[in-house]
């Protein structure tokens, strides 16, 4: 475990490194709540508040998912830049195994999601509720589950793009995907109106699951939640943590 914690600080101390930085993305995306959710949740009809609450209440835990997404997937910018400049001849002098890099990259890029959503989900507790005790256990395991798969995603995108502009092209079409066909914006009954393909990307996106459990939890009389979604969460959650662990081993042992 000593080699894996020391990955961490390091990546940790590289994420402080641009705190103004994120200071101003946290603002901005609770600029995003207070005025665009505020807007929305003045023009939606009253049909759709009789079936959400208020846009406000439903899009603070998207929020917060979002922010987790971003954040987790920053560290794949970091490793992707280290095979560009072939900073691996340095990670592999480590007294650290490479397997223990591997798994310190995925549980950093998941705990530097964690600290930087907890803002933004502090904030939708305040505005929205806050859970029992247990609840606040599940959304908090669930999101870490999130925050690692993101992690490994990321990684394993990284690890297989040779260029800065492949891994931003790879990252926009990633974001395109998991945000827009999830219920981080809208409701899955929207979604299932646009198309039945579309809605089904939506049931197993993790980022819809994880949304949709806070929103069960604090406003259980709008929105339900099956314990089906934890399923397909821990199953992106390990698939990705695998997939990235063995594509940065895999990097590593070509560069040693």
């Amino acid at each position: 475990m000593k080699g894996i914690v020391r990955m961490v600080e390091h990546d940790f101390r590289n994420f402080f490194r641009y705190k103004w930085w994120l200071v101003g993305l946290i603002s901005m995306n609770l600029a995003d709540l207070f005025v665009s959710a505020l807007v929305y949740n003045t023009i939606l009809k009253q049909s759709v508040h009789s079936a959400i609450g208020s846009y406000f209440n439903f899009f603070a835990p998207g929020l917060a998912v979002t922010g987790l997404f971003a954040s987790a997937f920053m560290i794949g910018r970091e490793v992707n830049m280290e095979r560009r400049r072939e900073v691996h001849h340095y990670m592999l002098s480590l007294p650290m195994s490479r397997l223990e890099l591997a798994i310190g990259r995925v549980l950093s890029g998941g705990l530097r999601g964690m600290m930087y959503m907890s803002p933004l989900l502090l904030t939708c507790f305040i505005f929205v509720g806050f859970p029992t005790v247990w609840q606040l256990l599940l959304i908090l395991g669930v999101l870490f589950l999130v925050a690692i798969g993101i992690a490994g995603l990321s990684i394993s995108i990284a690890v297989s793009t040779s260029s800065l502009e492949k891994f931003i092209t790879a990252r926009g079409a990633v974001y395109y995907v998991l945000f827009f066909c999830s219920t981080v914006f809208y409701p899955l009954v929207v979604i299932q109106a646009a198309g039945p393909a579309l809605a089904t990307v939506a049931e197993i996106n993790p980022l819809s699951g994880a949304s949709d459990m806070i929103r069960s939890m604090l406003l259980p009389q709008y929105f339900s939640f099956s314990y089906v979604s934890i399923l397909y969460i821990a199953v992106f959650s390990a698939i990705f943590t695998f997939t990235a662990a063995f594509a940065y081993t895999r990097i590593l042992t070509r560069n040693a």
